[in-house]
């Protein structure tokens, strides 16, 4: 006798119900869309590296003609005269030469300055060299008397002056005697001096300092000055003035000053530069020659020399461009870098750029240009250079960047010097100007084609993505996607940006988060439906986004006519795929080795997977699965298309079936071919991919919920094969298994078929092996078993003894919720499993317990006694 409590529970409906008129709640669908859909992945569009390092790819939409060529010569005669200044076509009047007597020197102010004076006798002038070269002699030895007593204190102050060489603006000075630069040479000649680490001169050999200088040329003794004569006044004092201390001298600042600074540079020039200049004239050897271009580009640096506004830069830059022509590309290297160093423009930072870019396209070089750090000067011409004067040398000087950022080992030196913030700030300067003029400047796409796949070369890094993040990236490249949408170069390049970004989920977020990138997208899908590549790349982008985001998939499916561009792409490759060749065989149908896809293939498998994910939205899928034309196309696929031809196309197909058929609307055109669609997964469940199997099977589990489908699978044995999935031991495929199972139970004429092929047993085998780790699928056992035992009245005669006691000892440990949750150490593991335990599996549980427990007898049965027969 039942008590009341247990005959309420015995009136309860089985788990699962026919389909009624009630419409569900959104939060109950959200909720249950969460088990019963599915997001669909797929793999990145793959792009080869390119053989060879051109500007412009293979693959590239330029003609040859519309394009600077990859390949040029370069001799020393490209470059020009240094920085000449253009000619301007105005003609000068000569100025009118007005003589005037000179003022009477002031020898306060200047005592070095001193009129032209009549040529003396030769007698008289070997006297003055002979004293000249006393009094030389008795100031390098420091015994020097004056011509007049010091008093004391102007006499310790001459003590504290010291021998010294100041560079720049400093004088040069011996024992307080100031040095013209011929008189400083001769010095020098006795005393040479050596410029240290520090700055300060220390005295060297004759032989080391000027060794060969002799000989030197006279454009290179002169400064470069030729053809014009300099009037040069002595720094050096009169004899009286000798006496004066020091501190005189330096308290009044005049044109003296100027003078020594000039004598300074005059004097490292000729000791430390001129040397380096008649090595490199020599041209010896290879080696010996970076050596010295080495140290040459030391010594300017030491000595202030370099940029544009040094005085003898001329000297130097005639003196390099000859050296182009050896044809080293270690010497190459070392000499753009020196001329990248001086500030060269126009003409001729063309061809340095040039120079370097040619160097860059033999991959073997990577090494030296990593050794020499070209990567420092380029991004120098960069930043300081105007980008609309130098736009070509731009051009080779970006390719020379994407060229080398192909090689890993330039990655983390690219990122430290701030590569990927120069190239942004490159693109914002090209959107502002195209936004302001309202249109692009001329060739700034050439520009964009190297910069857009450099940064994509980078694009994987954590630190670059990070860097995109913080400098809002995306949005700009979203802008020069619309700024140059005419240009197919440029827009792939930033697909293949978005398509690695959007592969991490900050990344894509950032772009989800960018209203206008949709518009943008569907606009280029368009624009470019017959360009594969492109295409490609913006439906795997769209697939990401709409991922794991309700509001994107919201987003996209609001923008104006997107359905219809996605079908419409869908609808044309289709057709493609349809007419492509296929291989032909004599009759029966052999097995082939699975095979990439095609790129039409991957264009509808990114497709299908934009489909399915937006299909998850509750109120985007049931308007898909509304529209005839979606549900043809992917019929469409699936009947031309077998497993074996292409895996991921089909699974993909069949995954956007299931998540449409979830929606159990009345206009659906799922269901309406509900049939068909089960005729079709048959292929599919007796294929040999489980991948395939586990998509069909969970239609089914939707499709299932319709009699008529019951039917179909009774009638074709599915229900067979299901319970042969239960002992798969694929945790999935059980789950989806069990599911149909369930939905076949609904029907009390139907419930029989667990009893074939031991359903029941596998059932138990499934709790028991999955139960603790899945109480969803735990759950889902017991409802198949509840409904199963519905009208049964013993359970011993439902299920049998075995299971029976198998399931009582089950369903009592796995309610207790110590035994039950005690293998998970995560806690937040334990946390989820718990929620799940307690909100799924336990109330039911509980329910099919009782059951059991009142239906089943613990005593064991009285055999029946035997009589003796009769005789007759």
């Amino acid at each position: 006798m039942l008590s009341p409590r247990d005959k309420k529970f015995e009136k309860l409906d089985p788990f699962y119900c026919p389909l009624v008129s009630k419409q569900k709640t959104s939060a109950e669908i959200i909720s249950e869309a969460r088990n019963a859909l599915k997001t669909v992945g797929t793999q990145r569009p793959f792009t080869p590296q390119e053989e060879q390092r051109k500007l412009f790819g293979p693959a590239s939409s330029r003609t040859p003609e519309n394009r600077p060529s990859s390949s040029f010569s370069l001799y020393s005669s490209s470059f020009e005269s240094p920085d000449s200044r253009p000619i301007s076509g105005t003609r000068l009047s000569p100025l009118e030469l007005k003589p005037r007597v000179p003022a009477s020197p002031n020898t306060e102010e200047d005592p070095c300055l001193s009129f032209p004076k009549p040529p003396v006798d030769p007698v008289k002038m070997r006297r003055i060299s002979s004293a000249r070269a006393r009094l030389f002699r008795a100031a390098s030895q420091g015994v020097l008397l004056p011509d007049r007593a010091l008093p004391p204190d102007e006499s310790k102050k001459t003590v504290k002056c010291k021998e010294m060489i100041l560079m720049g603006d400093s004088m040069v000075k011996r024992n307080g005697i100031c040095l013209s630069e011929s008189n400083a040479i001769g010095h020098l000649k006795s005393h040479p001096l050596r410029l240290t680490y520090d700055g300060s001169f220390s005295e060297i050999k004759e032989q080391e300092m000027f060794k060969g200088t002799t000989s030197l040329p006279s454009h290179l003794r002169n400064g470069g000055d030729q053809g014009r004569s300099r009037a040069r006044a002595s720094s050096c004092p009169s004899c009286s003035d000798l006496s004066q201390p020091e501190t005189t001298a330096v308290s009044k600042p005049s044109s003296q000053e100027k003078d020594t600074e000039k004598e300074v540079g005059e004097v490292f020039w000729n000791t430390r530069i001129v040397p380096i200049l008649h090595e490199l004239e020599k041209e010896e050897n290879i080696e010996a020659t970076c050596a010295a271009c080495t140290r040459l580009h030391r010594a300017l640096e030491e000595g202030s020399m370099l940029g544009s506004k040094f005085k003898r830069r001329n000297v130097l830059l005639k003196t390099l461009y000859k050296l182009v022509d050896v044809g080293s590309d270690l010497l190459s290297l070392k000499l753009a870098k020196i001329i990248l160093a001086l500030k060269v423009s126009r003409k001729n930072l063309l061809n340095v750029c040039k120079l370097i870019f040619k160097i860059s396209r033999n991959e073997k070089n990577d090494s030296l240009m990593q050794s020499d750090n070209i990567l420092e000067s380029l991004l120098g011409v960069l930043s300081s250079e105007d980008l609309q004067t130098n736009t070509e040398a731009f051009l080779y000087c970006l390719g020379t960047i994407k060229f080398i950022s192909r090689n890993q080992g330039f990655v983390n030196d690219m990122i430290s010097k701030g590569t990927v913030e120069i190239f942004i700030n490159l693109i914002r300067r090209l959107n502002e100007s195209a936004r302001k003029c309202g249109t692009c400047l001329p060739n700034s796409g050439h520009l964009l084609v190297q910069v857009t796949a450099t940064l994509r070369n980078l694009a994987e890094s954590p630190l670059v993505r990070s860097k995109f993040l913080s400098i809002g990236a995306l949005p700009e490249l979203c802008t020069v996607m619309e700024h140059y949408v005419d240009d197919k170069d440029v827009c792939t390049n930033i697909a293949r940006i978005f398509s690695k970004l959007t592969t991490y989920h900050d990344c894509c977020a950032a772009l989800a988060n960018y209203s206008r990138c949709y518009a943008l997208f569907l606009n280029l899908i368009n624009k470019y439906q017959k360009q594969q590549d492109l295409v490609t790349r913006v439906v795997f982008i769209l697939g990401n986004l709409t991922a794991k985001d309700n509001h994107a998939r919201e987003q996209l499916f609001q923008e104006k006519g997107s359905i219809q561009t996605l079908l419409s792409l869908f609808q044309a490759f289709c057709e493609l795929d349809l007419n492509s060749e296929k291989p032909t065989g004599d009759g029966e149908a052999q097995a082939r080795p699975q095979r990439q896809p095609s790129s039409v293939e991957d264009v509808l498998i990114k497709l299908s997977r934009v489909l399915a994910n937006i299909a998850i939205h509750p109120h985007i899928g049931p308007a898909l699965a509304a529209r005839p034309q979606v549900v043809g196309l992917l019929l469409q696929t699936l009947e031309y298309k077998s497993i074996d031809e292409c895996e991921e196309l089909v699974i993909n197909v069949t995954a956007t079936i299931n998540n449409l058929s979830y929606y159990q609307v009345k206009n659906s055109i799922i269901h309406d071919r509900k049939l068909y669609i089960a005729e079709l997964l048959l292929r599919l469940l007796v294929s040999k991919n489980m991948d395939g199997i586990l998509e069909a099977v969970r239609v089914l589990g939707n499709l299932s919920q319709h009699r008529d489908i019951c039917d179909f699978i009774v009638q074709k044995n599915v229900h067979k094969f299901m319970i042969t999935l239960l002992g798969a031991k694929h945790q999935d495929i059980c789950f989806s298994a069990c599911g149909v199972l369930l939905n076949l139970t609904v029907d009390k004429d139907k419930r029989v078929i667990l009893k074939d092929g031991g359903g029941i047993t596998k059932l138990l085998d499934c709790l028991k092996d999955f139960g603790p780790t899945d109480w969803q699928l735990a759950c889902l056992v017991c409802k198949t078993l509840w409904n199963f035992s519905e009208n049964s009245t013993n359970a011993s005669s439902c299920f049998g003894d075995e299971d029976t006691n198998t399931l009582l000892l089950l369903l009592s440990s796995f309610l207790d919720e110590e035994l039950a949750l005690n293998g998970t150490c995560d806690q937040d593991l334990r946390n989820y499993h718990k929620l799940h335990w307690e909100t799924e599996f336990k109330p039911v549980a509980q329910q099919l317990l009782r059951r059991i427990q009142n239906h089943h007898s613990f005593l064991e049965p009285l055999p029946i006694p035997s009589f003796p027969c009769a005789l007759e």
